[in-house]
């Protein structure tokens, strides 16, 4: 059977990066090495020079972290010398250049891949990593997650002292202190209240 490219989005709060870590948890019961590596934009759990993934409900491990410019598949060469890594798991994987999912595309030939992350930014539009995702995976799954409304959510809407944000940088990290996970109906009448 063929090793998978796989993309499982879902908006903040989704449950992305503990799900994540359970897939890790599940090789590992297995026996199996894991390849578990980050983005450096995400500065959120970096403690004592240590990368760390951290979820909202306490799961945590520590993790490779990549620059833009970094080769994945060469950074995947060095630390797996021993030939003994069985999955390679990315987390926010949003943040990922074109180039690098088109490596870890290719080093599906070895192992599978799992990527995690948003599909969408603040302003609605999709990362650059993943549309490529969305391009060339082989599976895609949405995480599902619902708005304080009930509906289903659909939009990480960024908030400032309690007002809808839709201009300024696309990256500017942070969790429940700036970000809100939408329906588009509320996301629509957060943008009203804003006019």
């Amino acid at each position: 059977m063929a090793n998978k490219l796989y993309f499982r989005y879902g908006v903040m709060g989704s449950s992305k990066t503990a799900q994540a870590l359970m897939t890790k948890f599940n090789y590992e019961q297995q026996n199996y090495k894991v390849f578990l590596i980050k983005p450096t934009l995400d500065t959120r759990d970096n403690f004592e020079g240590k990368q760390i993934i951290r979820s909202r409900i306490g799961l945590e491990a520590e993790a490779v972290a990549f620059l833009p410019d970094d080769n994945i598949e060469e950074l995947f060469n060095k630390y797996n010398k021993n030939k003994n890594y069985r999955a390679i798991i990315v987390d926010e994987c949003q943040f990922c250049t074109t180039k690098q999912i088109e490596e870890l595309k290719n080093l599906t030939s070895l192992v599978p891949v799992f990527c995690y992350g948003l599909k969408t930014d603040f302003q609605t539009n999709l990362f650059e990593g993943s549309k490529r995702l969305l391009e060339i995976a082989d599976s895609i799954t949405e995480i599902k997650s619902i708005c304080s409304c009930g509906k289903k959510a659909i939009i990480n809407a960024r908030f400032s002292n309690g007002k809808l944000v839709t201009s300024g940088s696309v990256i500017d990290i942070g969790g429940d202190d700036k970000y809100k996970a939408l329906c588009y109906d509320c996301y629509k009448k957060y943008a009203k209240e804003n006019k």
